[in-house]
């Protein structure tokens, strides 16, 4: 008999107790794990404007160069991390056609294209009391003033490295990497049952 591969996300035991806390929240909280998400590391000279031409051709959106900023163009979206250095992210199954699309756009031009696609999963908070949640677990300015949707941060929950996008007015996803992602969802589960948070 041959072993069939079975892929298992990160937090795949935690649905149940996401569901419990969001009907605990009543409603103003949801917590979920967006599964498999293609995730691409690019770094590339934002300054070699035919290089940026081609990369934004082969993505169909223009990659930001704005810190702490996300472009997004249908469900694929170009995070920036550094100067030369964004976090792509497109749905399940898209790495290598993403991949291969950016390796062809660079050509013999200085930069680098990385899968890393399950070196992160990706948490999902919504609900009128998402932003509040954050707030109680992280040091970075949350208000909606100057995190508003199409923002994003490197920063630490808790201890725990991760990248936070704000996709709407209540709406965020945490990037985290599966090796904290217990951690994290552990973390964010227990302060959403925190008395002084509700």
């Amino acid at each position: 008999m041959i072993a069939e591969a079975v892929r298992r996300s990160a937090l795949a035991g935690y649905a149940e107790r996401f569901t419990a806390s969001s009907a605990a929240a009543g409603g103003e909280l949801l917590l979920r794990e967006l599964r498999f998400a293609s995730q691409v590391d690019l770094r590339a000279d934002p300054k070699d404007a035919g290089v940026m031409q081609r990369l934004a051709g082969s993505l169909g959106l223009a990659l930001p160069v704005i810190p702490n900023t996300v472009a997004a163009k249908d469900d694929h979206r170009a995070l920036w991390l550094g100067p030369d250095e964004w976090l792509l992210v497109g749905p399940d199954g898209e790495q290598t056609a993403l991949e291969r699309g950016l390796r062809d756009a660079l050509r013999d031009a200085f930069g680098s294209v990385t899968d890393v696609s399950s070196n992160r999963t990706l948490l999902e908070i919504r609900g009128a009391r998402a932003r509040e949640l954050l707030a109680h677990c992280v040091s970075i300015d949350l208000d909606e003033r100057s995190f508003a949707p199409g923002r994003c941060a490197q920063t630490l929950l808790s201890k725990a490295q991760v990248i936070i996008e704000s996709r709407g007015e209540s709406t965020f996803n945490i990037y985290v990497r599966t090796s904290f992602a217990s951690y994290v969802a552990d973390w964010l589960v227990d302060a959403a049952a925190d008395p002084n948070f509700r």
